[in-house]
């Protein structure tokens, strides 16, 4: 898909399955399109959805979150334990920049958050992917000390929700939420 009939600007390729797809946004008003089949597939094609005249709806939700979570005064109105729950789906369903910007607001909820406000038990699936890319680091030495930028994301979304639950006194409920108790018996065995 190109914003050119030659297809050289703006310029999106896709191949292979749905969810390596992403939206994107084109400028002008006319949008090109080719579809070639390498006739490996028997399935019919692809199908996608056209929207003029604005940002795609996970950046606009993103840029109006992002801006509602910044402002003091707006904070007490918002029906943060809903959207702390909307978007720790969206975190764990979403891969790439999308996914890493929604950890982004999962941060500034928790930073901004009173007791209560947010179910951090909820974070169970992406403190799971996070003690598993731990795991994987330490016996990937070919990249000491880099760290992936969901890596980081997520090293960080943690250690603040830490700080924060020590802070309101429930750290050890917090803990025994996220881990599994076959993860526990063998933290007690070591």
């Amino acid at each position: 898909m190109s914003s050119s009939s030659d297809f050289q600007q703006d310029r999106h390729s896709f191949s292979g399955s749905p969810q390596k797809w992403t939206d994107f946004e084109l400028p002008g008003d006319t949008l090109y399109y080719r579809f070639t089949s390498d006739m490996s597939n028997t399935e019919w094609g692809y199908k996608f959805t056209v929207t003029a005249g604005h940002l795609g709806r996970f950046q606009t939700g993103f840029e109006i979150l992002k801006q509602m979570l910044s402002e003091e005064r707006v904070i007490p109105h918002l029906p943060l334990a809903k959207i702390w729950e909307w978007q720790v789906g969206v975190a764990c369903r979403q891969t790439g920049h999308q996914r890493l910007k929604a950890i982004h607001l999962l941060l500034k909820i928790v930073q901004c958050s009173s007791q209560g406000d947010c179910d951090l038990t909820l974070l169970k699936p992406l403190w799971q992917l996070f003690t598993h890319m731990e795991n994987n680091s330490c016996h990937d030495m070919a990249k000491p000390g880099i760290l992936l930028p969901l890596h980081r994301a997520l090293a960080e979304l943690f250690f603040v929700t830490e700080n924060r639950v020590t802070e309101l006194g429930s750290l050890q409920e917090y803990l025994l939420a996220l881990n599994t108790e076959d993860h526990l018996h063998r933290c007690t065995a070591q």
